[in-house]
């Protein structure tokens, strides 16, 4: 589980906001259950780092509000439109038995066991994230997908995910793919055949043919040419 450090932020103007931002903080809210809204600060370095990671807005962070603990889901980030730095943070807070709705990314493992892989074939994934309906204590990291023994033509559904009875994906009603493995997309050239290999040769041959009667003519001019001149 990701850790965050946290400080009760009391910024009421721009101003403050401004300053709290030049100064290498984020201005962020946690709110949800039956507890008030907090504003607080958390570090943009820190955040930074842990935005460039897969996943984090998938992951329950720890946040240590001035030192005391509690697990809260990233639900939204804002950013600066023109430097594109991160400048607010929504943080839900995670309440036993609340459902909420979160995308989980898909993992693949075992590529190297794949004998379809191993022959060319492409994995084709479909959905890199699945959608889901889940107590907000029960969010998987991810949904694992295994390639040992996987071969070319199979595909791989929703229904072949193991998920706990209270976690279900948004999608119902249909058993959607998120990948299947293919057949190679770059295809060999045909080889020749036999007849047609044939076929040239024998053009070929006629060819070569065809030129030697024109040597030959070549020759006869040269010798009637001397024996004109001879005869003179």
């Amino acid at each position: 589980m990701i850790s965050l450090d946290a400080n009760i932020r009391n910024t009421k103007t721009k101003g403050e906001l401004s300053s709290l931002r030049n100064n290498g903080g984020v201005p962020a809210i946690i709110y949800g259950g039956e507890a008030q809204n907090e504003t607080i600060s958390i570090s943009k370095k820190l955040l930074k780092s842990l935005i460039e990671k897969e996943n984090f807005l998938s992951n329950v962070v720890t946040l240590n509000v001035d030192g005391k603990p509690q697990n809260v889901l990233p639900r939204e980030i804002k950013y600066h439109v023109i430097s594109d730095e991160p400048i607010h943070v929504d943080f839900l807070r995670v309440v036993p038995g609340v459902k909420i709705r979160i995308e989980v990314p898909v993992q693949f493992i075992n590529h190297e066991k794949s004998p379809g892989l191993k022959r060319g074939g492409v994995l084709n994934i479909v959905r890199r994230k699945v959608e889901l309906k889940c107590p907000s204590e029960k969010i998987p990291e991810s949904l694992v997908i295994d390639l040992d023994g996987v071969d070319i033509g199979e595909s791989f559904k929703i229904s072949s995910i193991n998920l706990e009875t209270d976690v279900v994906p948004t999608i119902r009603g249909r058993d959607f793919v998120i990948a299947t493995l293919a057949a190679p997309t770059v295809m060999k050239e045909p080889e020749k055949p036999a007849e047609a290999e044939a076929a040239e040769g024998e053009a070929g041959s006629e060819a070569a043919d065809g030129e030697k009667p024109a040597a030959d003519g070549e020759a006869k001019d040269g010798e009637d040419k001397k024996a004109a001149e001879e005869k003179k």
